[in-house]
């Protein structure tokens, strides 16, 4: 069994070295003359579409849209050739694997479903390994009856918590993952909601096999933490950065009625400051892949890359 020997003070060094390395990183202003091959740089990611089989051709879709990251393609565990195609081809064109992602509810309430679900899960993990993905991710389920997602007064519980630990414990466990990490999705009904309950629970499930999953649009779940979108996104690299090992770009809005309604929308027509979000992943050493998820379409995933390229420069990093 691999523990993680992390200590609350070797944390607290961890992430102090990377807030130290940030700044000797990072242009001290968007103004400055740096040239743009000297700026931090971050492997931006997306689906693409009408993709093709092969895994070479695969591999050069992305490049050609100017993607160093991928989702994983679709692939079966057992499917062990195909696997390290996949793995030479992108590896040949310098385009991570960023995810497996499994989504399903690892707290269904029939238990031959949840036992399923919990193989499913496991299996994606394996797969993340095999094929040199950063993370498999899932949420870390939920109590509602009838939506695997959905809202329940448990799933910010105790029982909650004990059942997300339990669980990842086991899929890492069954795995002994060597490269691959698990990570839940963070939301904002369900734990982790915010940095300080995720950072409580890389320390109890105690695995150096768990990750950090960032989706900051997630947990901005009440008006301060929308208007105040860039302390949430400061906390989070602030107190998760060394374990943060892929991330979600999206955008949130307000729709006003009579009570508050926060709607997910192209990159760019929202109000996510991207400028912090994107200085702060660049000065990961460890690179973690940004990418963009929940478009309805090409165009609109075309359009938010658009918005990407056009907010890198004011915040001093390039994404090729």
């Amino acid at each position: 069994m691999r523990t993680n020997k992390t200590t609350r003070r070797g944390f607290l060094r961890a992430a102090a070295g990377a807030a130290a390395w940030a700044g000797s990183r990072l242009p001290a202003s968007a103004g400055e003359a740096t040239p743009t091959d000297s700026w931090p740089w971050i492997r931006l990611g997306a689906p693409v579409f009408k993709a093709p089989q092969d895994p070479e051709k695969l591999a050069l879709a992305h490049r050609q849209l100017g993607y160093r990251a991928a989702y994983c393609p679709t692939v079966g565990l057992n499917d062990k050739e195909r696997i390290r195609d996949i793995e030479r081809a992108f590896a040949r064109h310098d385009v991570v694997i960023a995810e497996v992602g499994r989504w399903c509810n690892l707290l269904e309430s029939d238990p031959a479903k949840r036992a399923e679900n919990l193989q499913r899960v496991t299996d994606g993990l394996a797969l993340a390994d095999e094929i040199g993905a950063r993370c498999c991710v899932d949420i870390a389920g939920s109590f509602h009856p009838e939506i695997w997602y959905g809202p329940h007064p448990d799933n910010l519980s105790p029982r909650f918590f004990d059942a997300a630990v339990e669980n990842a414990r086991k899929i890492i466990d069954a795995v002994q993952p060597k490269r691959a990490k698990f990570c839940y999705e963070m939301m904002g009904w369900s734990l982790p909601d915010s940095a300080d309950s995720y950072v409580a629970l890389v320390q109890a499930i105690g695995r150096d096999g768990f990750g950090v999953h960032l989706d900051p649009c997630n947990i901005i779940n009440s008006p301060v933490r929308f208007y105040r979108n860039r302390d949430v996104l400061n906390e989070c690299f602030d107190k998760l950065g060394p374990w943060i090992v892929s991330c979600h770009a999206k955008d949130l809005t307000w729709d006003v009625e009579m009570q508050v309604h926060f709607r997910e929308v192209v990159l760019g027509a929202g109000e996510l400051d991207y400028v912090t979000y994107l200085k702060r992943l660049a000065a990961l050493p460890q690179s973690p892949p940004l990418m963009i998820e929940h478009m309805k379409n090409a165009e609109e995933y075309d359009q938010s890359r658009k918005h990407l390229l056009e907010v890198a420069p004011k915040a001093g990093v390039r994404f090729d």
